[in-house]
């Protein structure tokens, strides 16, 4: 069901501190896991269960640079091993709470669940974070009650636009005939099209003349489990422009989303997520109007793939007809399913 070996998003770096308290929980492809900071900020990714009696290590409290666990009082250090048990001399065999290798990037935390040898830094996605000083960018967080494969069809495919975001994003029909060019990658897929000559979106369509149109340059390169990176440019709307070029418009507006989103488990996700403009195009209050759209057009996401998901349950095995805009979603969970095949082959050969 999950790829176990990527890298998975455990949310904004701001989230987890170095406070007494700071100890945080994360539900990632059906595992717990607790995370939390040294004195010195070093993060650490444990398995949230005591290998004592199962109680969550979250439930414990730090000292030093380790977690006391609350139920019978045995000290884990962040690699795992206990260093203490009250009421013993030695150490239990095996009294080891599962660790996870973790990084922090982008002003992401990354934890990669399957082989720690195999945990090739390389393998994050690209994205920007909220410290580069060149953008100017505000971040958030939804769960939505859906699977993650039902995520992964939403994004790849952005003619749902017109008809999801009519009082956010779109501002006419024309995202609804979008002609995306799709390249396969070993981990994802990388979409590009340009949207031509459309009226503003409908949250900023006050700030322009009735008249005015607009070409949208779309560049998203998405990964496993399910990341998708959106490069996101207004220009002026380019007379004979080419259909399927980017357009050579005047820029207006670059902005820049970033968006992991993070299987809890069969029925529900995390969804990590900004989008901002660069500092060479932002101007007095676009961002703030930005972000504060962002979540209302996520929200309007969160309703219909939550119905869906009311009805995939409701008629589970009904058949369902494939349309053009599914080539996107179709080549992404290829990418997914042919990687759940490998580590499928390569346990059973184990």
């Amino acid at each position: 069901m999950y790829v176990r070996n990527a890298w998975y998003c455990a949310g904004w770096d701001e989230a987890v501190g170095i406070g007494a308290h700071d100890l945080v929980v994360r539900q990632i492809a059906g595992r717990s896991i607790l995370l939390y900071r040294t004195g010195e900020g070093r993060l650490v990714a444990m398995e949230d269960r005591c290998p004592h009696r199962s109680a969550p290590l979250s439930l414990g409290r730090k000292e030093g640079d380790a977690i006391r666990c609350m139920y019978h009082g045995m000290l884990f250090g962040p690699d795992g091993a206990c260093r203490q048990v009250p009421g013993m001399d030695r150490i239990p065999e095996g009294a080891v709470a599962a660790t996870l290798p973790v990084i922090e990037k982008d002003n992401w935390i990354w934890v990669w669940l399957g082989d720690p040898a195999r945990a090739d830094p390389d393998l994050i996605c690209f994205a920007i974070g909220p410290s580069d000083p060149d953008w100017v960018l505000r971040t958030s967080h939804l769960r939505v009650d859906t699977g993650y494969r039902e995520e992964i069809a939403n994004l790849a495919d952005l003619s749902h636009v017109s008809w999801v975001h009519g009082l956010t994003f779109a501002g006419s029909d024309d995202w609804g005939y979008i002609k995306p060019r799709h390249r396969l990658n070993p981990r994802g897929i990388e979409t590009r099209y340009c949207v031509r000559g459309v009226p503003a979106p409908a949250f900023a369509r006050h700030l322009f003349a009735d008249d005015a149109r607009f070409d949208i340059n779309v560049h998203v390169r998405m990964t496993v489990p399910c990341n998708f990176i959106l490069s996101f440019a207004v220009h002026e709307a380019e007379e004979g422009g080419a259909p399927n070029e980017p357009s050579r418009g005047k820029l207006l507006l670059d902005t820049f989303s970033s968006q992991a989103v993070t299987p809890r488990d069969a029925g529900s996700v995390d969804y990590y997520f900004s989008w901002g403009a660069s500092r060479a195009t932002d101007f007095p209050g676009i961002v703030d109007l930005m972000h504060r759209t962002n979540m209302d057009a996520f929200l309007e996401d969160k309703r219909i793939l939550e119905g869906q998901r009311a009805r995939l349950l409701q008629y589970p095995g009904a058949p369902q007809v494939d349309i053009v805009h599914d080539a996107g979603p179709g080549r992404m969970l290829w990418v997914l399913d042919q990687l759940l095949a490998e580590e499928a082959a390569e346990a059973g050969a184990a």
